[in-house]
């Protein structure tokens, strides 16, 4: 029943007539659980509150679907936007974007000119940008995006998929870059042919990209809700003598906020990655797919 309720929600988050429709009708049905507001305002609000309990933030606008290169130019400007938000605010924050919504499935350059504006901006200010990781068809070329703005910038980093078979590889060719990772498990609907059908397996590989790009001395970002994951990590970096400064960890807008509390009070850095915006469906139909018990309290949002 998990099966078929997570393939039905991955495919209403890939439906632009149904995210248009929900447009309509702004963060109902409990998508202000995990959406932080249709505005760069609100973000700053949300950020502003997480910040004053010990929390960092990166910010994300959402943007599900950009078919040309005027949307992309309006996606580039809203990531302009919002670092000048964050800066002129002094929120304790970072930016996270999708090359898809800078124009990647339209021009490769086009793509690399968007990101080459925003990480400029970026470095005026002194702040961090990280490249989210999508689905495996856009895999590979996100990867060599990102190896191309690493010549010129040092303040990007980029994400890696524990689900995929070949993570394990793209940690071993990302290594001369010493990159800042963020590592995941995955979140979107893949065949076998290209990663991990079963749970266990995920697990133990996400294990080993955490370890392998710990013990390289690289600044790892765990993005997990698992208390095993997070278990595993804490014995790892008290075992290996890792600095509190060469990780962290990450969690979602709404998810486990006692499990954040708990670990900012133990002293360990914790970052919410914080969508906000007006194309929020498919980030919420992918937060139900990821975890279905979710459904229930979306169900009770209704009968409000």
């Amino acid at each position: 029943m998990d099966a078929l309720m997570r393939t039905m929600f991955l495919a209403l988050a890939q439906n632009r007539s149904v995210s248009k429709l929900a447009r309509k009708y702004g963060l109902r049905f409990g998508a202000s659980r995990f959406v932080a507001g249709e505005t760069l305002e609100q973000a700053i609000e949300t950020v502003r509150r997480l910040n004053g309990s010990g929390r960092e933030a990166t910010l994300d606008h959402l943007g599900e679907f950009v078919s040309n290169e005027a949307e992309a130019r309006r996606s580039t400007e809203m990531c302009l936007r919002t670092l000048d938000a964050i800066a002129a605010s002094g929120v304790r924050a970072n930016l996270s974007l999708k090359l898809t919504s800078l124009g990647l499935g339209i021009s490769e350059e086009q793509c690399m000119r968007n990101m080459t504006a925003i990480l400029e901006r970026a470095r005026r200010y002194g702040l961090f940008v990280r490249i989210d990781m999508e689905d495996y068809a856009q895999c590979e070329k996100t990867i060599a995006i990102y190896k191309r703005l690493r010549q010129e910038f040092d303040h990007v980093g980029i994400v890696i998929q524990a689900y995929l078979y070949r993570s394990v590889q793209d940690l071993v060719d990302l290594e001369e870059q010493k990159p800042n990772l963020r590592l995941v498990k995955g979140a979107y609907k893949e065949p076998p042919a290209v990663a991990y059908p079963n749970k266990p397996d995920v697990d133990e590989n996400f294990k080993r990209l955490i370890s392998t790009h710990l013990k390289n001395g690289n600044y790892t970002a765990i993005a997990t809700h698992d208390p095993q994951i997070i278990d595993f990590t804490l014995q790892l970096v008290k075992q290996l003598n890792i600095p509190l400064n060469q990780f962290e960890f990450q969690m979602l807008y709404g998810i486990r906020e006692e499990l954040q509390l708990q670990l900012t009070r133990e002293g360990y850095k914790v970052r919410i990655y914080v969508p906000f915006g007006q194309d929020w469906f498919g980030y919420f139909m992918r937060r139900l797919a990821e975890r279905p018990a979710n459904v229930w309290f979306v169900l009770k949002n209704l009968f409000k």
